[in-house]
């Protein structure tokens, strides 16, 4: 791969407009050099659009793009020596695995000897050695994308694009696949931007995810950050199963500070503020499942389980709380917990660390 710093990303203040819709908004990132970074959020968040103006299949209305320091903003995609990989692998089904992976030095005017010679060794990084002589039909999916991953790094770019390409891969492939593809980019120490829907699949791969929203940009953090430590309402219900809880604030709190809320339809719960909150205010209390304790009924904030589901490794609860209010909650399997029926009643408790409060 090239000097490191080559692979260094960074976007200034990007903007993407699509009529009177902005696309991108404001957007201000930078990938590390050999960082594998994930674009997180649902369709319309602006995730591909971004990914298309590092390409270069897309110009921005506003703000730049550098590239290893280099301004390449208004560059063609061919002077920006990028890697990509689509969704759809577009491998040349008359031509062999070896020809295809070599197709890109064909283009660079690279003779028949070298030409061969580097897409075998871009075979072997990618564990397809022994393949080159067959065909695109002749491969699994599986096969199929590590052949597009060895074509899109066999001239040395200085950052790998990734769109979505394991949406095709059936589950347990998919799965695979996300730990193949990090290590091979560990291996190599290529700087990877990666655009995904699934959160799973980001925090599985991603050193970092970015999560945006219609265009704008939520939250950039270490997936453990991002799952115990959301910064925003979107991003504690994106990432992961969440339970909202929502009230009135009794008194005022800063950032990290353990608050008490008054819920709507009866009740209150504390829990640690996310940011700074104003006395009075609306707030959302967001409380993973698995950090929801189901106790035998008591003094508290009550519920009643209205249905068990059990999944193996986990039986998650669903409970009709005050008012209404509809809940979940997860017991591990081999915890030795006591497993509540439908119909009864139980205590719902939690540490106030792992109960997020937010401005509603």
């Amino acid at each position: 791969m090239p000097d490191g710093s080559q692979g260094h990303v960074a976007l200034e203040s990007l903007v993407k407009r699509f009529g009177p819709v902005n696309a991108v908004d404001r957007v201000t990132l930078e990938v590390g050099a050999g960082e594998f970074l994930a674009l997180l959020g649902p369709s319309g968040s602006g995730k591909t659009t971004i990914l298309m103006a590092i390409a270069g299949f897309e110009y921005p209305d506003e703000g730049r793009i550098l590239i290893g320091g280099e301004d390449v903003t208004w560059a063609p995609p061919n002077r920006r020596n990028l890697g990509m990989v689509f969704q759809r692998y577009t491998l040349f089904p008359h031509m062999t695995v070896l020809e295809n992976i070599a197709f890109p030095l064909k283009m660079r005017g690279v003779g028949r000897a070298e030409r061969e010679q580097r897409a075998r060794a871009a075979l072997d990084t990618v564990r397809l050695g022994g393949m080159g002589e067959r065909r695109p039909a002749q491969l699994s999916g599986g096969q199929q994308q590590r052949v597009a991953i060895a074509r899109a790094i066999i001239y040395q770019p200085r950052v790998l694009l990734m769109d979505e390409p394991l949406s095709a891969l059936d589950k347990n492939l998919r799965e695979e696949m996300q730990l193949e593809i990090k290590h091979l980019q560990q291996r190599i120490g290529i700087t990877v931007v990666f655009v995904t829907h699934d959160q799973t699949e980001a925090l599985t791969m991603a050193d970092r995810v970015a999560v945006l929203d219609r265009g704008c940009l939520q939250q950039v953090g270490a997936p453990r950050d991002l799952y115990e430590a959301p910064e925003t309402v979107f991003v504690a219900g994106f990432i992961g199963e969440t339970n909202f809880y929502e009230g009135r604030l009794d008194g005022f709190a800063r950032a990290g500070e353990p608050v008490s809320v008054v819920l709507d339809g009866g009740g209150r719960m504390t829990a640690t503020a996310a940011q700074s909150l104003a006395a009075g205010s609306r707030i959302k209390v967001a409380l993973r499942p698995e950090r929801l304790r189901v106790l035998p009924a008591g003094e508290g904030l009550g519920a009643r389980v209205t249905e068990a589901i059990y999944a193996g490794n986990a039986t998650t609860l669903m409970l009709e709380g005050e008012g209404g209010r509809r809940l979940r909650a997860r017991i591990p399997a081999g915890a030795g917990l006591h497993e509540p029926r439908p119909g009864e009643r139980v205590r719902l408790s939690w540490q106030p660390t792992d109960a997020r409060a937010f401005a509603a």
